[in-house]
């Protein structure tokens, strides 16, 4: 069960973010387990009225996805993606911020997740792992927000092994 301390903690990092650029119509972070989730979308709604808090995972490894579309907690009994950061299942407490307070859930393929850490590689000359890759890719597969919003996305983790870099 997820204890309220690493949830609060988790929210820091949307408490930070928004103190520099509270102008967002959007924010969005990966989801595995559901702290970061449940964390900035407390943080956020209790800054900035009207933001959207939306979610992103894996088609791969979609269960908070299939989750928040049903109403029922469920799990993906395999999942299969290269985001290992967010193969988990989304807590009970997690489940119940994450319906209590989040405005929508979203999903992207492998490719669209590899690309993704490709182009901020690149662009950003950031390596990011990829579980941060994912809100990314949903950014630049059209998935969150409208044009001439400004969308934020907590870029999360540290955790890449170079090792199994998917080029």
């Amino acid at each position: 069960m997820a204890d309220e301390r690493i949830i609060a903690g988790q929210g820091t990092a949307a408490l930070e973010f928004l103190a520099e650029l509270a102008s967002l119509d959007v924010i969005s972070t990966p989801v595995g387990g559901g702290g970061l989730i449940g964390g900035t979308a407390l943080a956020a709604k209790g800054m900035v009225p009207g933001i959207r808090v939306v979610g992103a995972e894996p088609e791969q490894a979609d269960d908070s996805y299939q989750s928040f579309r049903s109403g029922e907690r469920r799990a993906v009994r395999t999942p299969n993606t290269i985001a290992d950061g967010l193969r988990g299942f989304i807590g009970v407490r997690n489940f119940a911020l994450l319906r209590g307070h989040v405005d929508d859930m979203v999903t992207v393929s492998e490719a669209e997740i590899v690309a993704a850490m490709r182009i901020v590689l690149g662009d950003l000359k950031l390596l990011i792992e990829p579980s941060a890759a994912v809100p990314v890719a949903a950014v630049l597969a059209g998935k969150l927000g409208q044009a001439g919003q400004r969308v934020g996305i907590v870029l999360s983790g540290g955790n890449v092994d170079l090792d199994a870099l998917p080029w």
